[in-house]
């Protein structure tokens, strides 16, 4: 039962990316998707979604919104949502800040955000000025938590060495690129960060932009928005990785995906990683990880695998 480190959020295993809301899923497959989502998700855990003001230029936010009301699941899903840099100058001024957490407010429908991530690092704003405004919402009950995304662990440091230092609110998780794909920037400068300050982890690209899927083998063409992306891991380390995954996968009777998410979210300071689907079926290939145990020598073959 995953709790969110330092603060109330007991949340889901895996917490559903709302990038696709609006973009690769139109609305009503966006509800379907959120249906399935909360109904997978065991009753002592809280559905936990993550949105962005940027998604959808607000959207992924509006959807996700509207599906709450009209669901009354307000009161269980825990929604995560981002300050997003967007056209803006300054994004993490304070008058930028404080905007963009009311507009998020209006899109999805609440009273209080659960959790608000700066969602890039801006170096064009004096870094107490931004934490000052994120602190001013948690003050003011708009935010429950503020959270970080995309920050160098020099930046993570230093912004909570200025929380600690001025009594303001702290960060309380990082959203950072990590996967079985993407390992040594968070395993060799962020974790120790996260690990020694008492962070959350809640990885995105979890699945390496579809390749962990499976879809985007060594000679495989796939019509995908994903598929550029994905298709910087083909090669020999990915096929490695993709067969690893399948041993797994075949042992358990589930599918290489949901061995991928397990595997990251067994990893150490990883409270739940973030992943979508555009269609149902995808994110039926997803859903197995919330109640599947991996041995310990499973973990380590994917880890060997992937180095």
């Amino acid at each position: 039962m995953p709790q969110l480190p330092g603060t109330d959020l007991t949340v889901s295993d895996l917490c559903f990316g709302g990038n696709v809301f609006g973009w690769t899923a139109d609305e009503a497959t966006s509800f379907a998707l959120l249906d399935r989502f909360h109904d997978a998700v065991p009753s002592t855990q809280s559905p936990f979604v993550d949105s962005a003001e940027m998604y959808g230029n607000g959207l992924s936010e509006q959807i996700l919104g509207r599906w709450m009301a009209e669901r009354g699941a307000r009161d269980r899903v825990v929604v995560a949502t981002k300050a997003s840099p967007g056209e803006k100058e300054h994004p993490l001024a304070a008058a930028e800040i404080q905007a963009a957490c009311e507009r998020s407010l209006r899109n999805l429908q609440v009273d209080t955000i659960d959790l608000y991530y700066a969602h890039y690092d801006d170096e064009t704003t004096p870094l107490e000025e931004s934490l000052t405004a994120f602190d001013a919402l948690v003050q003011a009950g708009k935010v429950r938590y503020v959270a970080a995304s995309n920050y160098s662990a020099a930046r993570l440091t230093e912004a909570l060495d200025l929380q600690q230092a001025h009594g303001l609110a702290p960060y309380v998780a990082l959203q950072p690129h990590y996967n079985l794909m993407e390992r040594p920037v968070y395993e060799d400068e962020l974790r120790d960060v996260v690990a020694a300050r008492g962070l959350g982890t809640l990885p995105y690209f979890s699945l390496a932009k579809g390749f962990l899927t499976g879809k985007y083998a060594t000679g495989q063409t796939i019509d995908s928005p994903r598929a550029k992306g994905a298709s910087a891991y083909v090669g020999d380390k990915g096929d490695r990785v993709l067969a690893a995954l399948a041993e797994v996968a075949e042992a358990h009777g589930t599918t290489g995906s949901a061995v991928a998410l397990r595997w990251l979210a067994d990893q150490p300071t990883v409270v739940a990683p973030i992943a979508s689907g555009r269609s149902v079926e995808q994110l039926a290939d997803l859903l197995p990880m919330l109640d599947l145990v991996l041995t310990d020598a499973e973990r380590q073959a994917l880890t060997d695998a992937s180095a």
